[in-house]
């Protein structure tokens, strides 16, 4: 089981300004249109696989009592069919929040590291040329890759397309054969670039296509003006997190998610149309 407590400390650091950075541009890389403020924290509510787009986001203090609020979570997602997840970074607010929550029951899991790269210098050629594609098939192609659902796959089209950063985003695809073997989103924001959604079909893993894919986003950014790159790998993904670190990445900071062992689960209660 995933103990926040073993995470190292460099990697809470609440000071570090960039980290900081970075975790609003992730979040406005992002933005579901299920979502809304309540009392200083971020509540989306989003169908589909991805997490961040179906948890709390405790992004400042508020002025209600903790208990009310977590209390008005579990409702509010209860009330949607989905669980009740907390999203906890280095900066959730109040910095007691995850400890908090541990109190009352909630379970850490799925711990994620967000790897960042200065950009600039030499980098290796690309074997394939990549094309871009539009959201539609950018979604459809990334649920094909991933064994998504129709419902999931529907969900992550309508996420991207409500996307205000949507038109300088650049989704990229390798071909063989005339099929897609690799696929992969970059989303800039100022001087800073994030890497989503990079998959890679099952029978073409280990032959250095994802490595291909991200060299060329992180060549596109570069010359689109990007100077730091992002992204978001799960914790115990070692081979994907290899692959980064041998391109230069480096753990920037950690997050993880508190879910309530009696939480409803998707579909059990209401809000079936959002699944």
């Amino acid at each position: 089981m995933f103990d926040p407590a073993h995470v190292p400390p460099e990697l809470i650091d609440a000071g570090d300004a960039q980290a900081a950075r970075i975790e609003e541009a992730a979040l406005n890389a992002a933005q579901p249109a299920e979502q809304l403020l309540f009392d200083g924290w971020l509540l989306r509510y989003a169908p589909g696989k991805a997490r961040r787009a179906r948890s709390v986001n405790a992004i400042a203090e508020g002025r209600l009592p903790l208990h009310e609020k977590i209390a008005h979570c579990r409702d509010w997602y209860a009330k949607e069919g989905l669980p009740c997840l907390f999203r906890i970074t280095p900066f959730s607010r109040p910095r007691d929040l995850d400890s908090a929550l541990s109190r009352i029951g909630f379970v850490a899991e799925d711990e994620t590291r967000v790897m960042a790269l200065p950009l600039g210098g030499a980098t290796p050629p690309v074997r394939c040329a990549a094309r871009e594609m539009g959201v539609e098939e950018f979604a459809q192609q990334v649920g094909i890759l991933r064994g998504s659902s129709a419902q999931q796959i529907a969900a992550h089209e309508v996420r991207l397309s409500a996307s205000p950063l949507r038109m300088k985003s650049r989704r990229l695809a390798l071909e063989e054969e005339g099929r897609i073997v690799a696929v992969g989103q970059s989303v800039p924001e100022g001087e800073l670039v994030g890497l989503y959604d990079i998959a890679t079909a099952g029978d073409a893993r280990g032959r250095g296509l994802a490595t291909a894919l991200t060299v060329e986003m992180l060549r596109r950014a570069l010359s689109d003006g990007a100077r730091t790159a992002y992204l978001q790998v799960s914790a115990d993904n070692i081979a994907a997190r290899r692959v980064y670190r041998k391109l230069g990445f480096a753990d920037r900071y950690a997050y993880w998610y508190r879910t309530s062992a009696d939480a409803v689960q998707p579909g059990q209660v209401g809000g079936g149309a959002h699944l």
